[in-house]
């Protein structure tokens, strides 16, 4: 959610018709990312040296904005991006072809609705004053819980915030609930006197975060890309055997101290190949990535984020995780 979805710029999109996406494994591979806590594992990969050893120059390039790193790979200037799934679906979309080929981490905490005490169930949000970002993985993942409880965007009140405003909205007793994400979550329950009504935990694999390439540069670069899904791997056994040193540099990333760092991860789970497996499946048995793209199309076409369907076996390729 704290991924803000922006509006595709043509030009961008005729860029990557006349720019290759191609880059040699001996040059430098650039991956454009936000410091999101879940991407902080490339971080440490770069480094620990985990890219370098496998005989790759990978380096971590901070673009906060999505439409930012949308312009940049199909400019040719960084060659993979991450961010939620549901935005590869949108770029993809917009004619900027990109294939999902890791799948990062997802919410497991870090996200959830906010409401005052007389709110029990989710189905009392409806005809209620709700703040929240009406766009990204927000809004994606509000209609997720929403029509899990058969009820439709329509029926709340949604009110356009940032996850910050959204909080202190609720803390000043203007809006009945605020979809929000941590640290915000809980300062808004506590300093509100409100309740957290729903979060992520209960949602697994909707809010994911993904690392994806162009296809071209997939297909001209296909040992490069096994080494980096490998690294991502590499530094989490790092992590789960180093964690004091690999907080600390982690920590840096996402410019908080390590003991920030350590209490904020609570709030997300890693993909390690085991979870990789399950969620891309396999040709006979499609994961459930396949019906996040699915979920993804859907509310995109409804909201008119997107200007047509794409499958989503074009946007996902599942060869490196084996």
């Amino acid at each position: 959610m704290r991924r803000k979805l922006g509006i595709w710029l043509l030009a961008a999109a005729m860029c990557a018709l006349v720019l290759p996406a191609s880059a040699p494994a001996a040059e430098k591979i650039l991956i454009g990312m936000s410091n999101w806590i879940g991407y902080a594992p490339l971080y440490l990969a770069q480094e620990k040296g985990f890219f370098k050893a496998r005989g790759l120059d990978v380096e971590v390039k901070i673009i906060e904005k999505v439409a930012d790193r949308r312009a940049a790979l199909a400019a040719g200037h960084i060659q993979g991006m991450c961010t939620t799934a549901d935005a590869h679906v949108i770029t993809a979309a917009n004619d900027i072809p990109v294939k999902m080929v890791l799948a990062l981490d997802d919410s497991y905490g870090g996200d959830g609705i906010v409401a005052v005490q007389s709110i029990k169930k989710v189905e009392d949000l409806k005809g209620k004053n709700v703040a929240g970002h009406k766009g990204g993985a927000t809004l994606f993942w509000t209609n997720y819980v929403l029509t899990q409880h058969n009820m439709k965007l329509s029926d709340i009140n949604m009110i356009d915030m940032t996850a910050g405003d959204a909080a202190s909205a609720f803390v000043a007793g203007k809006v009945d609930a605020a979809i929000t994400w941590e640290p915000h979550l809980s300062r808004a329950a506590g300093e509100g006197k409100g309740h957290v009504l729903l979060d992520s935990r209960k949602t697994p694999g909707v809010i994911v975060d993904a690392l994806a390439f162009r296809p071209d540069f997939i297909e001209k670069n296909k040992d490069a890309v096994s080494k980096i899904v490998a690294a991502w791997f590499d530094a989490l056994e790092y992590h789960k055997k180093n964690p004091d040193d690999a907080n600390a540099i982690m920590a840096k990333f996402t410019k908080d101290t390590p003991e920030l760092y350590k209490k904020h991860i609570e709030g997300v789970r890693f993909y390690g190949m085991a979870e990789n497996k399950a969620y891309f499946g396999t040709g006979d048995k499609p994961g459930e990535l396949y019906k996040v793209v699915e979920r993804a199309l859907d509310l995109w076409m409804e909201t008119k984020q997107i200007p047509k369907r794409v499958d989503p076996k074009s946007v996902i390729d599942g060869s490196f995780i084996k």
